[in-house]
């Protein structure tokens, strides 16, 4: 029986606007780089390597030099606990699927990024949202109630998929929280798909909250170079656990879809994790610089926007206030001014009713300057 899985919706809208549309305000992303520029942050040796690589199949558990690099960026991790994948997409669609049964229920967060949510819903296992705000409107506040999260809990829930630093709202709990909700997690046997791929671009670096799998012994981290790292292009992701019992279990599921990953991206991708800070650091300076011109804009226009900083990563999750509502506005500005804004309707939940008057913009990308100015000409124009 395969998975009835349905449309991709943010992706579906990407391929229409992603590389047609003049201005990419939405990028889920930090501003990349050239391989030239991530070769430079190395050394010789590791330029010399890097053109004198064998083009033949890698490890599938990832080169050793690539996990001990990931491995580095955690604590008390080691290589044993890490096994390299395609992306994140690869290891959050076997993590949710293989560690659940026919009869047993799932926890996801909404709002989410939908694989967490639409692949065990097409496996058939019960699956419950967790919303991660209170109140609506102007009163709205994005939380991790634990309160509401054992309300929802069942003797059969087994797994929960989280997501934070959040992607769209930017949330990002309290440490004190966090580490209270694996703990409730891990107590009763339920193990945390943890997300985190956005981690280390937090605006304020003391909001940044321990991996995963720092805290919690079930859990499973999963990271990217794609996101913090402004990387996508290597598509080298990665699980981090301490369970290793469960990274063979990946481990085997995923010689059925990638079964390893491409040489040269794994070779840059060891380079950049292991400068990672210096390039967390930049990216964390432009998403600052960025903010601040994304709040005074829509200060000034405080009649059609309500904005929040995010709490870390590189999208943020801001209210549109206008008669047209958020959907007609980000449908105007991309056909009208080539301006791309991901509507809410990509966010629609099958779980939860997810706030309407909302918006994704990106602040990772050096072009945000540029592309906020052609906003303002268009909002003076109509």
């Amino acid at each position: 029986m395969q998975l009835d899985l349905p449309d991709f919706a943010l992706e579906t809208y990407f391929s229409k606007w992603e590389f047609s549309a003049a201005h990419h305000l939405t990028a889920s992303d930090a501003e990349s780089m050239t391989t030239a520029e991530l070769l430079a942050l190395g050394t010789d040796a590791d330029a010399e390597a890097y053109a004198n690589l064998h083009l033949g199949y890698t490890p599938t558990w990832g080169t050793e030099p690539l996990r001990a690099a990931v491995a580095g960026t955690y604590r008390g991790v080691e290589v044993a606990d890490v096994l390299a994948f395609a992306g994140a997409g690869e290891p959050l669609f076997w993590a949710s699927q293989l560690f659940v049964d026919a009869g047993e229920h799932v926890i996801v967060n909404v709002p989410n990024y939908q694989s967490i949510e639409s692949i065990p819903l097409a496996t058939g296992v019960e699956v419950d949202g967790l919303p991660l705000w209170t109140g609506d409107g102007e009163s709205l506040r994005w939380t991790l109630d634990l309160d509401r999260f054992e309300a929802l809990l069942r003797p059969t829930t087994k797994l929960v998929s989280v997501n934070f630093p959040n992607n769209p709202t930017g949330f990002v709990p309290d440490h004190e929280t966090w580490l209270a909700f694996n703990e409730l997690c891990h107590g009763r046997g339920i193990r945390v798909v943890s997300d985190e791929v956005y981690r280390g671009v937090e605006i304020d670096p003391q909001r940044t909250i321990a991996a995963a799998v720092e805290i919690n012994p079930s859990a499973l981290t999963i990271s990217v170079t794609s996101k913090a790292y402004g990387l996508p292009g290597l598509r080298v992701g990665w699980v981090a656990s301490q369970d290793r019992e469960a990274l063979a279990r990946l481990e085997r599921a995923k010689h059925y879809t990638s079964i390893c990953n491409s040489g040269p991206g794994e070779a840059l991708a060891t380079i950049a994790l292991t400068h990672g800070e210096q390039i967390l650091e930049r990216n964390r300076a432009i998403v600052a610089h960025n903010d601040g011109i994304v709040h005074e804009f829509m200060a000034a226009h405080a009649d059609l926007f309500s904005y929040r900083s995010p709490d870390g990563g590189c999208v943020a999750f801001p209210r549109y206030l206008g008669a047209e509502g958020a959907e007609e506005f980000c449908t105007r500005t991309v056909e009208e001014a080539g301006v791309f804004l991901l509507p809410n309707s990509v966010y629609r939940s099958a779980l939860a009713d997810v706030p309407t008057d909302r918006f994704r913009i990106g602040i990772g990308r050096t072009n945000v300057p540029e592309s906020i100015t052609v906003l303002e000409d268009y909002l003076r124009s109509r």
